[in-house]
């Protein structure tokens, strides 16, 4: 891939779109930025102007990105964190979109991500590894554990 070369007029212009069109990180916008050619200093200048102009918002951005992660991939929140971490979102502003997680909302999910895991898991006769296998794949959404385990205690209840 050709590595284009833009002015920093015309990288901002680019750039704006770019941001108007989702939510962006200050990763990714950095990434775009330095492809286009600029310098390191181009690239801050750049990043403050979108800031100051509300193109750029990390708040805002890890709002939306943890709320459209669990209501659209149903994702937990261990692996919401995680994914903000390797976008380097800032601690606080991970701990400000991950508040936009209804907890009663986040319960019920996960109960319905167990009750549809079960299932598919019904010729599983050792109820040991069914539970081994509905506990891996609630971890591997995201789930925490302690959690996994309150709610595969209230199933397991219902179903006596």
């Amino acid at each position: 891939m050709r590595q284009m070369t833009l002015t920093p007029l015309q990288a901002f212009q680019k750039i704006k779109q770019f941001c108007a069109y989702q939510e962006r990180c200050h990763s990714e916008v950095k990434e775009k930025l330095y492809g286009y050619g600029l310098n390191k200093t181009e690239v801050d200048d750049l990043i403050s102007k979108l800031i100051e102009e509300n193109y750029l918002n990390e708040e805002r951005f890890a709002e939306q990105f943890a709320g459209g992660r669990f209501r659209m991939k149903k994702w937990g929140r261990v692996k919401i964190k995680h994914a903000l971490k390797q976008l380097q979102v800032s601690d606080y502003c991970i701990r400000k979109g991950m508040k936009v997680i209804d907890e009663d909302a986040y319960r019920t999910t996960l109960a319905k991500l167990l009750s549809e895991k079960q299932k598919t898991l019904r010729k599983e006769s050792n109820l040991f590894v069914r539970k081994r296998k509905l506990t891996d794949y609630l971890l591997q959404k995201g789930y925490e554990s302690e959690l996994i385990r309150e709610v595969l205690n209230e199933a397991k209840d219902e179903s006596d």
